[in-house]
């Protein structure tokens, strides 16, 4: 439908690139802009953004810390540049920034100039005035795309958040023919292979997995998670937490909305089921929370959550219902007359809250997360950062 009416309209392939200033992981986008421009033949139309609203970032100053550390990561992944400097950037630099950036919006150089820009933002040595200038033309925009982040790519109705799923647009333009014809097959940043898997270490290891039975993409991540800790002999422990929603923490059904677009896809990609949805927020959360204590003294713990994440992410099972409860803990190799027993208990709400104040101190309040040791990250699409600390710990080379 998208590409019908732009070919009708004789229009260029017209990519939408929505920039925060003291977003890190726009920085890392910018510097792929100019990639981006010679292998594809593009219109590239620059917004510039102001931070998400409280609503996307409930956390805000763990978030920017967080989204700091992770961008330090992935830029040593992806061979960009980025160095945490321990702060955000002060008011008057993401002012001077803003004003440069605009500028380069104006000249067309935007792809060309705005590395420099960030790296002089982050390193706090950009001087000279500091003009307000009015973000609220590229807020509306992007909302009314529907999204709420920078670092954001559009095309033809379909949003692709920073350079982990840049592969996505790519194939989509390479689908549509425009590849430039001497630009090569390579991708700007190709997603990081799956874990692969190491000699087991001679040390215990534990492998934590943050999880919520509420979240697809603790499902999609759930077998590569355990495959993981099999490789390297790691024991993976269960830390289950409550949804964010039934924590108080808001998902509007913008953000929800990405969330599934961007699981299904992901979920392709890595060949697990997806689709059939019978959410299973509220009672069947608490009901699953419940049975799983008692599956794991029977050491069916990973067998329940994957039964209850598979049952309501892609069959449609209404863990709600005792019928559905009980296809669930039967997949998983349990007797449901025992498993019935303890339903409707509180005992795990203690564990649960354990794990919520555990995984908030070492800074983190989404799932998936998973920690090694002292190191934590957030994200089905950050694995690799945990083979890199079990290798570490396995006397592996990285």
């Amino acid at each position: 439908m998208q590409e019908s009416r732009r070919l009708a309209a004789s229009a260029p392939h017209t990519v939408e690139y929505f920039h925060e200033a003291a977003d890190p992981y726009s920085h890392l986008a910018a510097q792929v802009l100019s990639n981006l421009l010679a292998r594809y033949d593009i219109a590239l139309q620059v917004h510039l953004v102001g931070p998400p609203a409280d609503w996307a970032a409930p956390e805000r100053e763990r978030l920017e810390a967080y989204a700091r550390l992770d961008a330090q990561r992935l830029a040593r992944k992806a061979g960009l540049k980025y160095a945490d400097p321990g702060a955000q950037p002060g008011a008057a630099q993401i002012l001077r920034a803003n004003a440069r950036l605009k500028a380069a919006i104006e000249a067309g150089s935007f792809a060309a100039e705005a590395p420099a820009i960030g790296d002089a933002l982050w390193n706090g040595t950009l001087e000279g005035e500091a003009p307000a200038i009015d973000l609220a033309a590229g807020n509306a925009r992007r909302e009314e795309l529907g999204h709420y982040l920078g670092g954001t790519f559009h095309y033809g109705g379909e949003w692709y958040w920073g350079v982990d799923r840049l592969h996505y647009l790519e194939a989509r333009l390479m689908e549509l023919g425009a590849r430039k014809p001497d630009a090569g097959t390579a991708l700007v940043f190709p997603p990081p292979a799956s874990p692969s898997g190491g000699a087991r270490s001679s040390a215990p290891l534990e492998l934590h997995y943050y999880l919520s039975f509420r979240s697809p993409y603790t499902y999609i991540v759930a077998a590569r998670a355990k495959a993981l800790a099999d490789a390297y002999g790691a024991e993976l422990k269960l830390r289950y937490v409550l949804p964010m929603v039934m924590r108080g923490l808001p998902v509007p059904r913008m953000k929800s909305r990405y969330i599934t677009f961007d699981t299904a896809r992901e979920a392709r990609r890595h060949g697990v089921p997806f689709g059939k949805i019978a959410d299973p927020v509220g009672k069947p959360v608490e009901r699953g929370y419940s049975i799983l204590p008692w599956a794991q003294a029977q050491g069916r713990g990973f067998e329940f959550c994957q039964a209850f994440l598979t049952g309501v992410w892609s069959q449609g099972v209404d863990a709600g219902s005792d019928s559905g409860l009980c296809q669930i803990v039967e997949a998983a190799g349990l007797d449901w007359n025992t498993a019935r027993q303890q339903l409707d208990t509180d005992t795990w709400r203690t564990e649960a809250e354990a794990n919520r104040a555990e995984m908030m101190a070492l800074g983190v309040w989404g799932v998936p997360s998973f920690r090694v040791g002292d190191v934590i990250t957030w994200g089905q699409d950050r694995l690799w950062v945990i083979e890199e600390e079990l290798k570490r710990q396995a006397g592996q080379s990285v």
